[in-house]
């Protein structure tokens, strides 16, 4: 069985663990139809419009 040869310090391990927890900014894009940013594959909160149709009425 595999045994460590030394201990792995706090600082190391918590250094390599750290890599596969990063933050990515979510993905936004522009409403072609009013130029306000919202999320992708979501009907615009400012226009009520998602994919060029109208969704819902927006006053």
């Amino acid at each position: 069985m595999a045994v460590p040869k030394k201990k792995v310090s706090k600082a190391r391990r918590d250094k390599r663990r750290s890599q596969n927890s990063k933050l990515t900014a979510p993905t936004i894009a522009k409403c072609p139809k009013c130029g306000e940013f919202n999320l992708y594959h979501r009907v615009c909160s400012n226009c009520g419009t998602y994919r060029g149709e109208e969704i819902k009425k927006v006053d």
